[in-house]
């Protein structure tokens, strides 16, 4: 967390500041939701790992809560981290926006040109929007992949119970054609 001291001389735009205040309530929410969630089921995982048996496998509360874990996952991982960058960038319009110029200048000269403070809230937002992006990128391709080899694997994991299906179909049968052919020969 990042104790923020104003400046009470500067006047803040009224939505930076509550985007910035809504921007940390969040991050911190969601981020306690995952440990929450974690916190949860970790001792649900690690008593079943210690039991041999399936079916208290299949009893396990972190498997009825499958779509939890995958929920808390994603809100740590890809909206908290977005959430992080956002919050980087906030941080720095909040703490740099108050800085302003050493020079004196006119102050026609001065309505044209950007303060120091706001040249670094711009450099430390031209930084993060691309990183944003990439992380984005990155996030979704990684996703499309995890989906991508699960589908697969079910896929092939259907085919195997086909083709064990018509084995079994083709063994029964088979049986059917050896009891035919001794009550011809009898």
């Amino acid at each position: 967390m990042v104790e923020v001291q104003l400046d009470a001389e500067h006047d803040y735009p009224q939505g930076l500041l509550i985007a910035f205040s809504a921007c940390t309530t969040v991050l911190v929410a969601v981020h306690l939701f995952a440990l929450m969630i974690s916190t949860c089921i970790l001792p649900n995982i690690e008593a079943v790992s210690n039991v041999h048996n399936l079916n208290s496998v299949k009893e396990s509360p972190h498997e009825r809560m499958h779509r939890h874990i995958e929920l808390a996952w994603a809100f740590s991982t890809v909206i908290g981290t977005l959430l992080f960058l956002a919050e980087v960038v906030l941080l720095c319009w909040v703490k740099f926006l108050p800085l302003k110029k050493k020079t004196d200048s006119t102050p026609q000269s001065n309505s044209s040109t950007i303060t120091s403070g706001q040249a670094a809230a711009i450099a430390s937002t031209s930084i993060m929007v691309p990183f944003g992006l990439i992380f984005i990128v990155f996030a979704v391709h990684f996703y499309r992949s995890l989906v991508s080899h699960k589908t697969d694997r079910q896929f092939q994991e259907l085919n195997e119970l086909a083709e064990f299906a018509r084995l079994q179909d083709q063994l029964d049968h088979r049986g059917d054609t050896v009891t035919s052919a001794v009550t011809n020969f009898a």
